[in-house]
């Protein structure tokens, strides 16, 4: 209990450091004469609704991991919450998952409208590169090449992007065929896992750390985030597809039971790729526990 409370405060803290860079860099835009202020308002609307901000907590504890949490690692995380808020505003848009609710508010299509929705993930995804090349983030122009570099894989068609077109696919909506336990594993790594993935080894980039280094961190982040879907659909109930348009999921595939099982195993996976780093990623491994075992 005494460890969940102190992941719970790590969490909140993050949160609350993240949430101040953002209103920061959200007043900036507002006061930028060019930026539509329609826009600006659905960006705001997005991002400071309420929110686990459980990426910026990566960026930050794995960058505590190798010294301090610079001002860079916030900025870093600031520049990721930017990035998933977009995909979120794109997932729940009708020609996506068609959501018309959010974290019990309603999405930014509906408080909105489409277009305008479309336009400030858009603007949300270039603003998180945007950030992502300022000197606050590192003083090495070296340093900052080689987030983007990762922030871009990860987050394109190699990474998120490309797991959306997977899920898309899979759903049959292109006719595509039935799904495999590998070709979910594989969509769930791209789609959610990739973001994590990022997150996990950018305090590592940050801190100059080999490659070797690195790769740890980012395969920690992959098996964390594919628990963190697994858990999603468990708490969401489905034990089958309910149409030829539902995303596919584990649960449907090979049972909750089967999905419990999995997650487990992921979660031990990501655990394993910490015990390098000894004592010194606790942070972490509370939070690869809390992907798994979380109940919202």
């Amino acid at each position: 209990m005494e460890d969940t409370l102190c992941f719970q405060s790590a969490l909140l803290t993050h949160a609350e450091a993240t949430k101040v860079l953002l209103q920061e860099q959200l007043q900036a835009l507002e006061e930028n004469k060019e930026a539509p202020k329609r826009l600006v308002k659905a960006m705001r609307y997005a991002l400071l609704g309420s929110a686990k901000r459980l990426r910026p907590f990566l960026v930050c504890e794995s960058a505590r991991l190798f010294g301090d949490i610079t001002p860079g690692a916030l900025w870093v995380a600031t520049a990721v919450e930017y990035a998933h808020t977009y995909s979120l505003i794109h997932d729940d848009l009708p020609a996506m998952d068609d959501d018309d609710f959010r974290r019990g508010e309603p999405t930014v299509h509906k408080a909105f409208d489409d277009a305008t929705a479309i336009l400030a993930g858009d603007g949300l995804l270039t603003e998180a590169f945007l950030l992502m090349s300022q000197p606050q983030i590192h003083e090495d122009p070296a340093i900052r090449v080689r987030l983007i570099t990762a922030f871009a894989k990860d987050l394109g068609i190699r990474g998120m992007v490309g797991g959306q077109m997977h899920d898309l696919l899979a759903e049959q909506r292109y006719g595509a065929h039935r799904c495999t336990q590998e070709t979910v594993e594989q969509l769930q790594r791209m789609k959610t896992g990739a973001l994590f993935a990022f997150s996990a080894q950018a305090g590592a980039i940050l801190h100059r750390q080999p490659l070797h280094i690195c790769h740890a961190l980012e395969a920690y982040g992959y098996a964390m985030g594919i628990a963190f879907q697994i858990r999603d659909d468990v708490l969401d109930g489905g034990s089958e597809v309910k149409d030829a348009t539902s995303s596919p999921t584990l649960c449907a595939l090979i049972g909750r039971e089967g999905a419990q099982k999995l997650l487990d195993q992921y979660i031990s996976d990501a655990l394993e790729c910490l015990r390098p780093f000894g004592s010194r990623a606790h942070a972490l491994r509370d939070a690869a526990y809390f992907a798994g075992q979380r109940q919202i």
